[in-house]
């Protein structure tokens, strides 16, 4: 039976999976729109935030850039180059300095050597060949009733197993770059203490998206397996 192409119950799996990150995604949005009409008190845009926090911290060989979009907001730790987007590089908000502050704690994590994040990065590669090559491989091994078939699924389950180990390590490295953010933000006095739970429930919001991203990845997972176990019953 090609469990893939049809539908069963375990696609109430991908289904809750779907939800969470949906729910998470609005959940984000709203509560950075809702802040970002909040001007904080010391005036200072996402970009100059970040600039003194890196100084603050004896970081300067990390460059600044200003790139398009809405929360695109990364750090890329292989140039050193920290990208603020649209909605934070130049805006006075406390949802964009909160945003900026993150970004300088990846920055800030790549300077200390968390170990975590080294990880992740090294899990990069890895995660995006297992990403690309799992799919094609679970198919084959469910479009064909043979002795290798099994052993195609068992291959394309592994390499899912580290896409979805990725979005796991994911979890501490993005909530230790908010807590890092929050306590320079705090022990700086660029924001003050209202201006701070306001960003504290931006960069939680934020957090729910990466939580949701890894609930759906281990889901998903959930599903092979469960699909496997039912073909091998058949």
């Amino acid at each position: 039976m090609l469990y893939p192409f049809y539908f069963d119950s375990t696609y109430f799996l991908i289904i809750i999976g779907a939800v969470l990150c949906l729910l998470a995604s609005a959940r984000v949005r709203s509560t950075y729109a809702r802040y970002q009409r909040v001007r904080s008190v010391s005036g200072l845009t996402g970009c100059e935030a970040a600039q003194r926090i890196l100084h603050y911290s004896g970081i300067y060989d990390v460059r600044i850039e200003h790139v398009s979009g809405s929360l695109t907001d990364h750090y890329d730790p292989r140039s050193r180059v920290l990208r603020l987007s649209d909605s934070t590089y130049g805006s006075c908000s406390v949802a964009a300095v909160g945003v900026a502050a993150h970004e300088c704690g990846h920055a800030l994590q790549h300077a200390r050597g968390y170990a975590p994040l080294s990880f992740r990065s090294a899990l990069v590669p890895i995660a995006n060949f297992g990403s690309t090559i799992a799919w094609p491989l679970i198919i084959l091994g469910f479009l064909f009733n043979n002795q290798s078939s099994q052993l195609l699924i068992n291959i394309g389950i592994l390499a899912f197993s580290l896409a979805v180990l990725f979005q796991i390590v994911t979890l501490p490295v993005e909530f230790n770059a908010s807590g890092r953010a929050l306590k320079i933000l705090g022990e700086t006095g660029m924001l003050q203490t209202e201006e701070l739970s306001m960003t504290r429930k931006v960069l939680s919001a934020a957090a729910l998206t990466y939580v949701a991203s890894a609930a759906a990845a281990i889901l998903q997972l959930l599903r092979l397996i469960l699909l496997t176990n039912n073909r091998r019953n058949d």
